[in-house]
């Protein structure tokens, strides 16, 4: 019988997170002022974030030691498993090896655990007292909201309004764990009731959301912003994922062709692949490493590499990413943790020196590979994993076509179990293209 999954034990969590800057054979642009258009200092990060995270951001080391109390905390779900989906491969009459590194085994359901509770701790360390964030679909909201709780810190999450109402579980967890949430935009900022005055139906973007945290953030004293993508602390953190990956691959006595990741602001993906952009930067390994976008926000292939702010308001550093420009109001899309108008400028960096590939899919068509999934490897996978999902199974019939074996890894970076309803319109057939 073919051997399934790869276990590490707990003492094989990873002791280092992997900073990626050290490797990059083109050094980045820096982030700019928003004000003076000046690169950003120590100073300037501080007003929203504190020290030793803004230290981390711009740390120039290759890899930076876990914290001993972090690590302890990753212990409750770390290692996660590796599984080859043997199923999935049998219905597709694949030669390709198919693996996924399933990351909804943590308390919150998703991968976003991986740097929320990192940056609970440093905020602990710091001395704060509250911290604001924004979220998408909710995984990240519930993520830090488990974070603060843990570290006894106060949590506010505005949530994208059009996924506070489609997706109610999400807010019950973070409520669970004793956050706040308001669906945004909200009247509880300058810059939400500006929105709220030209369309008062507006469903919300992250961006707009991201304005509304930071402007709490920066009234209200000990109050901190955390964010959960773009950074390069927040993908540093995310390497655990991909550091594991490369122990388990070699337990399957096997070697990925191809590395997949569905990508909104770059978490996830960051996360299992840029362990292996070490490895194919350093040892000129040749993985394929492409990145699954949705259509419907497609900065990667459809947008442009310039400078552009995180955020609607315009309240953020000016980064180098692609980007689909900050005031973009991407349309409704399950996939909520994916309508995010900009790329991490780490992984927009890759991109543009051609270390990964990108791809955009439809909904409909990422929804037939969910359900495909479900209905081969049991496990109901969130909207925004299931872009990943949709470019593997392209990856295995190209595969099959071609009468080789591949070997494909990808991120399964969060179950759906709270994304039912989304399933529910699908199967009645009320989800459209865009």
């Amino acid at each position: 019988m073919t051997k399934t999954q790869f276990p590490l034990s707990q003492e094989q969590i990873p002791t280092h997170w992997y900073n990626i800057l050290a490797d990059f054979p083109e050094p980045m642009q820096p982030p700019l002022h928003p004000g003076t258009k000046q690169p950003v200092t120590l100073q300037d990060m501080t007003a929203i974030f504190p020290e030793n995270l803004v230290m981390q951001e711009m740390c120039p080391d290759r890899w930076i030691e876990i914290p001993a109390e972090v690590r302890d905390i990753y212990s409750v779900w770390r290692p996660t498993p590796l599984i080859r989906a043997v199923r999935l491969e049998k219905a597709l009459n694949t030669p390709a090896h198919i693996y996924y590194k399933y990351e909804g085994v943590s308390p919150a359901g998703s991968h976003k655990p991986n740097t929320a509770v990192a940056q609970a701790y440093y905020n602990k360390q710091a001395g704060t007292k509250r911290l604001a964030t924004e979220t998408g679909a909710g995984q990240w909201g519930s993520s830090l909201a488990l974070a603060c709780n843990l570290f006894h810190i106060e949590c506010v999450v505005f949530m994208v309004k059009v996924s506070y109402h489609q997706k109610p579980y999400r807010k019950s967890m973070m409520h669970t764990w004793g956050a706040t949430v308001h669906p945004s935009p909200t009247k509880l900022t300058e810059f939400g009731r500006a929105v709220l005055e030209k369309d008062p139906e507006c469903p919300g973007s992250l961006g707009i959301a991201i304005s509304e945290a930071i402007e709490t953030t920066v009234k209200h004293k000990g109050t901190k912003y955390s964010l959960g993508s773009v950074l390069n602390h927040v993908c540093l953190h995310q390497t655990v994922v991909g550091q594991e990956c490369i122990k388990q691959m070699e337990l399957a006595g096997e070697e990925p062709d191809v590395i997949v990741g569905c990508i909104g602001g770059g978490s996830n993906f960051a996360g299992i692949s840029f362990p292996f952009l070490h490895k194919k930067i350093t040892e000129k390994k040749p993985y394929r490493i492409v990145a699954v976008e949705p259509t419907a926000c497609a900065s990667l292939t459809r947008g442009e590499l310039r400078y552009d702010f995180g955020d609607t308001a315009g309240m953020t550093p000016l980064m180098m990413m692609y980007t689909l420009g900050h005031e973009f109001m991407p349309p409704p899309i399950h996939a909520g943790g994916l309508r995010y108008h900009g790329m991490a400028p780490t992984v927009s960096h890759a991109y543009k020196l051609g270390l990964i590939e990108a791809v955009a899919v439809q909904q409909l068509k990422v929804f037939a590979a969910a359900m495909q999934f479900a209905q081969t490897e049991a496990i109901i996978p969130a909207p925004e994993s299931a872009h990943a999902i949709c470019a593997v199974i392209d990856e295995a019939i190209k595969a099959r076509e071609e009468g080789r074996k591949k070997v494909i890894l990808f991120n399964l970076s969060g179950h759906g179990l709270l994304d039912l309803s989304s399933y529910d319109n699908y199967l009645a057939g009320h989800l459209q293209d865009t």
